[in-house]
């Protein structure tokens, strides 16, 4: 199929998902606003409001949110009444930078953004944070007129079509995914296409997402660049680009994330979506995501499969990560909160433990796991990774040393008592003590394919989230 062909079929393609369901469905709404501060503190302005391009790609029905996911939330009230009339979890790349070293000595911005459908009245929009107690308390809020004069009414053209990747249905029944493409030249437009292809189809053999692929719409959009790649300061490459994706965030070489919302907002309007991907035309391991806002995934890495699903855990379920032996920017604080992410626990009391359901009978808790060898082994395997990362060595040494890595730890815990047991085993979130995981191994521990039962329940309450309950689910 021709360029043009494909962008006349994708037209048709929007423009009929749009038409079937633009008449009954509100606008979407964006308030765009700063967010900055330092471990001690943080404050909030507002930027701007606007009205996107598309109609809101929710469903009316289902517009609170009941699964205490993330950081923050965002609670949209009528601004006289109070009453609530819309709610999402989300977390942000500032509270992830809170917790680096660098935000005990500076304080630095970000721009965040929260959509909702437009309501027929002026609303109240609060932001809230989860505190010590684990309990949401008002960070800020602020009145949200949409018919107000300074609303930001109309748009540039759009930088790019968005292109059909598979469309079950209109949005408001579907989660809408949007993949991004950053680094991706106009002569890389038919590659990138192929990366989502790929990689999207990937997600769907993956439980649940496979049992629920027919729950989803997958869109493709990138702006092209004028250099294959993007950024990657350690090593002296900087690239420019629309989405201004970057390796190195926060001083790790393989955490990738833009820090350019704006830009992103901006770019990513012209589809309908409640998430994004964004593919970065690499072949250097690397990926991020954080929940509700975005993931990330090297393309043309031998990984990027493990990579596209573990990190789109991460931005649609808000998993946690159940690793904790691999160096990361975040520093410990020492304390053990309960964690709100539904696969990790501080085991407080395992009488309670929250994947209690899936724990039989006669599995102890905590639940005894080679610890001590695999601890052993990742001293030496880290140290060598880190060593052809510091030498710059060809991406194939580090694909290998990846793959010789998850032969091991599958040797090894092939041999233990509770390989499929669900129970609680130590180590999780960064640390090696105090926080425990459900299963030995999962696609949030390792680069193993599949997710544990505790996950695969957590991922399966957002997608019913979004587009409802499937028939015969648990």
């Amino acid at each position: 199929m021709s360029t043009l062909s494909r962008l006349l079929s994708a037209l048709s393609l929007l423009t009929a998902a749009c038409q079937a369901w633009a008449a009954p469905q509100p606008a979407t709404v964006r308030l765009d606003y700063m967010h900055s501060g330092n471990a001690l503190s943080e404050q909030y302005a507002v930027e701007r409001v606007l009205i996107e391009p598309l109609p809101w790609p929710g469903d009316m029905a289902r517009v609170f949110d009941d699964t205490n996911r993330g950081n923050n939330r965002v609670e949209v009230a009528d601004a006289k009444t109070g009453e609530l009339l819309y709610s999402r979890g989300f977390s942000t790349v500032f509270a992830e930078w809170k917790s680096t070293e660098e935000a005990n000595r500076v304080s630095r911005g970000f721009h965040e953004s929260v959509r909702f459908p437009q309501f027929d009245r002026p609303v109240r929009v609060r932001i809230l944070r989860r505190d010590e107690r684990n309990l949401f308390s008002v960070a800020w809020s602020v009145d949200v007129d949409a018919a107000a004069p300074d609303v930001v009414r109309t748009q540039p053209p759009a930088p790019a079509k968005p292109i059909p990747i598979r469309v079950n249905g209109p949005s408001p029944q579907k989660v809408d995914l949007l993949v991004l493409g950053d680094g991706y030249t106009q002569a890389d437009i038919q590659k990138f296409e192929a990366d989502v292809r790929r990689l999207a189809g990937h997600l769907f053999t993956v439980s649940p997402f496979k049992e629920r692929a027919d729950d989803f719409n997958v869109w493709a959009l990138a702006v092209p660049t004028g250099e294959s790649g993007i950024t990657r300061p350690s090593t002296g490459v900087h690239h420019a680009s629309a989405l201004g994706t970057r390796y190195d965030i926060f001083g790790s070489e393989r955490y990738v994330l833009t820090l350019d919302n704006r830009a992103l907002r901006d770019i990513a309007q012209y589809a309908p979506y409640e998430f994004i991907e964004i593919l970065v035309n690499n072949d250097t391991y690397g990926g991020g995501g954080i929940f509700g806002q975005f993931s990330t995934a090297a393309a043309s890495n031998d990984w990027a499969n493990y990579l596209f699903v573990h990190e789109f855990g991460h931005h649609f379920a808000g998993l946690a990560d159940e690793y904790y032996t691999s160096p990361v920017a975040y520093q410990s604080s020492g304390a053990r909160m309960e964690p709100w992410e539904p696969n990790v626990t501080a085991l407080r009391d395992p009488a309670k433990v929250k994947w209690k359901r899936h724990v039989h009978e006669g599995t102890p808790l905590p639940t005894p796991w080679p610890k001590q060898e695999y601890e052993a082994y990742s001293r030496d395997y880290q140290k060598r990774r880190a060593a052809l990362r510091a030498q710059n060595r060809p991406e194939a040494e580090m694909n290998a040393l990846f793959r010789d890595d998850l032969a091991h730890v599958n040797a090894l815990f092939a041999k233990a008592r509770y390989r499929q047991a669900i129970g609680a085993f130590e180590g999780a979130n960064y640390e090696a003590s105090g926080y425990y995981r459900p299963a030995m191994q999962c696609i949030m521990f390792d680069r193993s394919e599949r997710f544990c039962p505790v996950c695969r329940d957590g991922i399966t309450d957002i997608i019913d989230l979004y587009a409802g309950p499937a028939r015969n689910t648990r």
